[in-house]
């Protein structure tokens, strides 16, 4: 039994139906089908190299467009210096005391500030502390506020 949609809900409708049972829409009333007789011969299409490569790259763009805007939509901007969060954390307990962590992080001036007042031992108690907060943050906040993305 040959079939037609509703172009309103797409459920299935007899070709005699006038409007969907379901919605309600209005059907137009289709003609048969074509006879074989009646239809067009597609040409036979020849393989295009450059057609297929244009058309890999327009596929290419436009999923990079996509993963900008989900990134973008999510707060991250794709310019952002790529760093390691593990690698952060464990530069600010071990090598907190000399603003290393700092450093690594792009904040070269808090880094030379560390690097001042390393003599006082403060600089590393509050590297050791913001190295527990770098490994314990998740990693969307941690990428939101240092202004950098993971790989």
């Amino acid at each position: 039994m040959a079939q037609n949609e509703c172009p309103q809900c797409g459920a299935p409708t007899a070709l005699s139906d006038r409007e969907c049972k379901y919605c309600g829409e209005a059907l137009t009333v289709q003609n048969s089908a074509p006879s074989a007789a009646q239809r067009p011969v597609p040409k036979q299409q020849e393989f295009d190299p450059q057609a297929a490569e244009a058309l890999l790259y327009q596929q290419r763009v436009a999923q990079q467009q996509y993963a900008q805007q989900q990134n973008i939509n999510n707060g991250i901007d794709p310019s952002w210096p790529i760093k390691n969060k593990i690698v952060a954390g464990l530069l600010a307990i071990f090598l907190g005391g000399l603003g290393i962590h700092k450093f690594y992080m792009g904040k070269i001036g808090k880094g030379i500030l560390y690097m001042l007042f390393c003599w006082t031992f403060i600089p590393s108690f509050i590297a050791f502390i913001e190295g527990i907060v770098y490994l314990c943050s998740n990693d969307h906040n941690f990428q939101v506020k240092h202004r950098v993305r993971f790989q």
